[in-house]
């Protein structure tokens, strides 16, 4: 039977970079496990932190990758935007470059990830609050 279903979630605070969170997105939708064939849309709430589906083997890649984005967006640039800190304005535009939001096809209650792939949170304030994503899933179901 096709059905929808959606749940919220809120992550704790995380230092500034990019965190593997796949398995908190998957307890965080329980009819996953029930679900033949779908899509599972992750979108986060907030405007200085993004989502990514990238490499979970190696964690050179995320350090690396949160090296292109300090370079990409210093906090040196004369941002006119600042009343919310140095780290707020850089935050805005490396979240614009990496999104707001992912997809990943489900099938017999798995996320069809790659070998090496997980959904990532990507984290650009120093100092952030927990982040609240909507977990949106769409498919045909066992029940």
């Amino acid at each position: 039977m096709h059905q929808w279903h959606q749940s919220k979630l809120s992550l704790p605070p995380f230092p500034r970079g990019c965190h593997l969170i796949t398995h908190l997105v998957e307890a965080a939708m329980p009819r996953l496990q029930d679900c033949r064939i779908g899509l599972l849309h992750v979108f986060i709430r907030h405007t200085s932190a993004g989502l990514s589906i990238n490499e979970n083997a190696d964690p050179d890649v995320l350090a690396d990758l949160q090296m292109a984005l300090d370079r990409l967006a210093p906090e040196s640039l004369p941002y006119r935007h600042t009343s919310d800190g140095s780290d707020d304005m850089p935050a805005h535009v490396k979240t614009t470059l990496i999104g707001c939001s992912v997809s990943v096809p489900v099938s017999a209650g798995q996320l069809l990830t790659g070998t090496w792939q997980g959904i990532y949170l990507c984290e650009q304030r120093n100092q952030a609050g927990r982040r609240q994503l909507v977990l949106t899933l769409n498919g045909d179901f066992t029940d």
